[in-house]
């Protein structure tokens, strides 16, 4: 068996299927509808919508399947995403790559294998629209074009669900997408027993500067605060915005003073952006701060409205926390 190596860009990869906020997400019809039709068309007991996760491939859909994921290091599909066009194993047992693979030798015993490359709006191939046979096959020139249209149309329910989970102005999570991604990380947090907090911002006089210089400034003033967040938080940090004014970022595995770090980082980064800015308003924001607490908090809803509480408390008494510790 060899283990499939990893692409050239894995961490921009990984960065864009994880921002794509699909990850241990519920099924849903608009992948299922696809996965059933494959199966139907081309005769096959298996056919999967499969994401390749660091260490594993994760099945957004699957038909004749019941495992949900499986190791990445045995996986067909993490061959796959190496190329730009379909990949066809017409026979495992003959193929060196796969003969004595896990997946091969035992269940689901795949001898036929035919997965097409799901790309990103970049590039990056995240995952595969992939047939699986208990029995040697080939695929026609005809059959190639009919699951290149089907993995098309996996592409453009992706694109989709990248619209409805990230926010247009800013680039970030909106509210849907950041709740989906933290929820998993608390999840994670919460198995592992990792710390994790969370911040929950508000943009001070964000009406005022709307109604002073004009809606097109609001929008740069939240896009800035969207850059700034991106800039000075970790890549591990989940950001979003939560709409109008409001921010939230999740940080795990922070320690109480890294946290601090972070808020005085994103201070210093603030005053150095009012002080570069002659034209445009001066940015001022409040901010609550709530450490996870798995006994307390029951869900990423409760976290956030502690923060926001937080928060209000800080915008209330005209102070900000950052300033408080700088």
């Amino acid at each position: 068996m060899i283990k499939p190596p990893f692409p050239i860009d894995e961490a921009a990869r990984l960065d864009t299927l994880r921002r794509l906020n699909v990850l241990d997400t519920p099924p849903e019809e608009r992948f299922d509808r696809l996965t059933r039709l494959a199966k139907r068309l081309f005769d096959v007991p298996i056919a999967l919508v499969s994401f390749v996760d660091a260490d594993r491939q994760w099945f957004k859909s699957r038909q004749g399947l019941d495992a949900t994921e499986t190791r990445r290091d045995i996986s067909f599909c993490g061959h796959a995403i190496l190329g730009e066009n379909i990949m066809v194993v017409t026979d495992a047992c003959s193929d060196e790559r796969f003969a004595d693979n896990p997946l091969v030798a035992g269940d689901p015993k795949i001898r036929f294998y035919a997965g097409f490359p799901l790309g990103a709006a970049n590039g990056s191939k995240l995952g595969t629209l992939c047939l699986i046979d208990h029995a040697p096959r080939s695929m026609s020139e005809d059959d190639v074009r009919l699951l290149d249209d089907l993995a098309t149309m996996v592409e453009e329910e992706l694109a989709a669900v990248q619209l409805a989970t990230i926010d247009e102005l800013t680039g970030l999570s909106n509210r849907r997408g950041l709740q989906t991604v933290a929820a998993h990380a608390l999840a994670v947090c919460r198995r592992t027993d990792r710390a994790a907090s969370l911040l929950f911002l508000d943009l001070d006089g964000f009406k005022a500067i709307n109604d002073r210089f004009g809606h097109a400034e609001g929008d740069r003033a939240l896009m800035a605060i969207g850059r700034i967040l991106l800039e000075t938080f970790r890549d591990s940090d989940v950001v979003g915005r939560l709409g109008g004014d409001e921010f939230c970022v999740l940080l795990t595995g922070a320690s109480p003073d890294g946290v601090q770090r972070a808020l005085r980082r994103f201070d210093d980064a603030i005053r150095a952006h009012n002080a570069g800015s002659q034209d445009g308003p001066a940015l001022s924001y409040s901010i609550g701060a709530v450490d996870y607490d798995r006994e307390r908090h029951r869900s990423v809803a409760d976290l956030m409205q502690e923060a926001d509480e937080a928060m209000y408390e800080r915008k209330k008494s005209r102070r900000q926390l950052p300033s408080e510790h700088s």
